[in-house]
């Protein structure tokens, strides 16, 4: 009996101990490429919109700063001429305090002439009088100015935190799309896909808009890059800025902003040229014809051809 259960308490204790380390050992399928691809898709996809607001941002305050030095610069002819103002006036008060009641009553007896003595005293004053205008009209102005240039001063900081606010989110997702874009290299030998340039005919069209196509074929095989408007590397809005500034028009580096400034049109109005918007105005691309759409999709991939159906659009535009 006492083999016996010594017997059993071994089994016992097999049992045991292979119930704690079997858990331990359960081997997990690694993730399969279509799984891979479909974290980066979602983390590529997040990063855009976080990329989007950032130019947005940058946008708003490149108009901040201009705004600033636009009223440093009324200011400074303003500053002049109270300046002028100022020295008049003091120069009058120098005269009136060199001359003196006496000198005055002087001046009127060896003048020979009270008109003229007159003349000459209403003369100073309205001078004087023209002048305290001009540096009350200044004082006034720079008031408003300065209140205005404080207030976008507070715009300015506010915004280049909020900046820092989305370059730390960024961050964070960067380091997640490298983590996934290793288990890719693992798979496909590559974290990003490698492009090509575009060696097709391309269409043959007239005026600003055949230059903004020309711009955007040529731009075919260049990686995406947030943030970025060429001439190597491009993000959404990027691209379908350099390629309209290419024929002389100036859009915002911000898909919805881009919204904002171009016209408004439907789908069966469409021409090479025009901005086709996707993703609720976090993605645009350009409309090159017969169906087809050159963008910068998303991390780890290049500008590319593809259709004008690629994801549902959100509307249509055309660059004025």
């Amino acid at each position: 009996m006492p083999s016996a259960r010594r017997l059993l308490r071994a089994l016992v204790v097999t049992s045991v101990a292979a119930g704690l380390i079997v858990p331990g050992t359960v081997a997990y399928a690694a993730p399969s490429p279509a799984e891979i691809q479909q974290q980066i898709t979602k983390s590529s996809t997040e990063l855009e919109g976080v990329v989007e607001q950032y130019n947005k941002l940058t946008e708003q305050l490149k108009q901040t700063k201009s705004a600033i030095a636009d009223l440093t610069a009324k200011l400074g002819p303003l500053q002049q001429r109270v300046n002028a103002a100022q020295a008049d006036v003091a120069e009058i008060a120098a005269r009136a305090y060199k001359t003196g009641d006496l000198s005055a009553v002087n001046a009127l007896l060896s003048s020979g002439s009270a008109e003229g003595l007159l003349g000459r005293i209403g003369y100073l004053d309205r001078l004087a009088h023209d002048r305290q205008k001009t540096i009350t009209a200044y004082s006034s102005t720079e008031a408003r100015f300065t209140a205005e240039r404080d207030r976008l001063a507070g715009v300015q900081a506010r915004q280049d935190a909020q900046i820092k606010q989305l370059a730390t989110r960024k961050a964070s997702i960067e380091k997640e799309i490298k983590r996934l874009g290793d288990l890719r290299r693992k798979l496909y030998g590559s974290a990003t896909e490698s492009g090509s340039r575009y060696t097709g005919s391309i269409p043959k069209i007239a005026g600003s808009a055949g230059v903004a196509v020309t711009y955007a074929y040529n731009a075919i095989g260049k990686p995406y890059g947030w943030a970025q408007d060429g001439p190597n590397s491009y993000d959404c809005s990027g691209l379908t800025m350099a390629a309209w500034r290419a024929a002389g028009h100036s859009l915002p580096h911000n898909a919805a902003m881009q919204w904002n400034t171009v016209a408004h049109i439907g789908r069966g109005s469409l021409l090479p040229g025009d901005l086709v918007f996707y993703n609720g105005l976090g993605h645009v691309a350009l409309y090159v014809g017969s169906g087809k759409v050159i963008h910068a999709p998303t991390y780890g991939e290049t500008v590319k051809l593809a259709s004008v159906d690629m994801m549902p659009p959100y509307g249509y535009g055309r660059v004025r």
